[in-house]
């Protein structure tokens, strides 16, 4: 009998110490499809990394990221696709500058806003893309021009110059190549030997530049080789030494981004003039969705603060703290 009540008792506690389970409700992701222009460059890999950084699970976004391999076709594709699965965003970065009218078109239409980050997309109307945040190449194009005009003001021989350009029709390369054509114009002895693609590549740069360099008579001079960035700027050093020219000796190679190579190579003095285009513009593309997400209007265009580099600025600790 004693057993039977202390199993009743028993019962009755349990039960009562039963609570009703709590119902934990947590808020749905936000969706974000990115296509991304390729991993042409050293630039291009670290600005993806940090937009996958900076729209990664634990901060509350599913993302879906699309490598376009360098073709146009490849990012319509993709942002098809983000339309189809009905994503939040789509952050675009533009292989060029024309023909995203329609899809942009088409996105508009499902209510789903586009980021345009780095590049632009020339468009006829403009709220068919919400924000654009990235660089003024244009702007990185007249520093560098300003420190040739400096470098050479007592000069007044022709300063001959090579050109590597980068992806045509890329907002980096219109705006890169715009400072540099319109210095020429502006200096009489200035003159553009030739302009080669180099489509933002180091081995395309080398190709160019070499072949270039082939037809030449042996050991011709010629003052500075302009390269739309980095990696081009790896390329056309490789070619002009193994055509016998000292760089930064016999000619002042320029280009732009700022990775670490790139620091090094100018500490060291084989790259006279290096202009940053910071790849690192995760955090800002989120700034313009949690604006959204606020039912907040972002700023149409924000560019990012950058700097320009030669080797009496290069330090060991700038280049350990290079975060590409």
């Amino acid at each position: 009998m004693k057993r039977l009540i202390a199993v009743l008792l028993s019962m009755l506690l349990l039960c009562g110490c039963t609570e009703k389970p709590q119902e934990t409700t947590e808020p749905p992701m936000t969706v974000v499809g990115i296509s991304q222009v390729g991993a042409e460059s050293d630039w291009r890999v670290a600005n993806s990394e940090s937009m996958k950084a900076a729209f990664s699970e634990d901060k509350g976004y599913r993302l879906l990221f699309s490598d376009a391999r360098q073709k146009q076709e490849n990012q319509i594709t993709a942002v098809r696709k983000f339309i189809q699965q009905q994503v939040d965003y789509i952050v675009l970065m533009p292989l060029c500058e024309t023909g995203w009218d329609s899809v942009l078109q088409e996105a508009k239409k499902a209510g789903i806003p586009v980021i345009l980050v780095d590049r632009m997309a020339d468009v006829e109307d403009d709220s068919l893309y919400a924000a654009h945040v990235g660089s003024d190449f244009y702007g990185e194009g007249v520093s560098a021009v300003k420190w040739m005009e400096s470098r050479y003001a007592k000069r007044t021989d022709s300063i001959e110059i090579i050109h590597i350009q980068g992806t045509m029709g890329s907002t980096a390369q219109i705006g890169r190549t715009r400072a540099l054509e319109e210095a020429v114009r502006r200096h009489p002895n200035w003159q553009i030997l030739t302009c080669l693609d180099g489509d933002f590549t180091q081995a395309k740069a080398y190709e160019a530049l070499g072949d270039y360099l082939d037809t030449l008579p042996n050991s011709q001079d010629f003052d500075v080789v302009y390269c739309e960035n980095d990696n081009e700027a790896f390329g056309a050093i490789e070619a002009l030494r193994e055509h016998g020219y000292r760089v930064g000796t016999d000619v002042d190679v320029i280009c732009f981004d700022a990775t670490a190579n790139a620091l090094r190579l100018c500490g060291a003095g084989e790259i006279s003039l290096v202009v940053e285009c910071n790849p690192l513009l995760g955090p800002l593309a989120e700034e313009i969705v949690r604006t959204m997400e606020e039912g907040e209007v972002p700023p149409k265009h924000k560019y990012i603060d950058e700097r320009m580099f030669v080797q009496a600025n290069i330090t060991e600790e700038l280049i350990a703290g290079r975060e590409y």
